[in-house]
């Protein structure tokens, strides 16, 4: 497998702004971005398709720490 070209890194990078977006405005339901995920999933490599899955999902607990705070469980051990 041969990296992608400017061309079609572009075409990656746009289908998954367009699926964040509507995953965004749908509150995550996948079932109303259907056609996008394919889209994404079609233009991208998998590993790419794995990366940014595991990006979003680390980006939108980052925002919810930021925003609500960190509060360890009972018995977490402090180190």
């Amino acid at each position: 497998m041969s990296a992608p070209n400017a061309s079609e890194r572009k075409a990656c990078w746009s289908a998954r702004d367009e699926l964040w977006k509507c995953l965004d405005v749908h509150k995550d339901n996948s079932s109303a971005c259907e056609k996008y995920q394919q889209e994404f999933e079609d233009k991208c490599p998998a590993l790419w398709v794995k990366y940014f899955i595991k990006r979003r999902d680390f980006l939108k607990y980052k925002d919810k720490i930021q925003k609500e705070g960190f509060e360890p469980t009972e018995g977490a051990s402090k180190l």
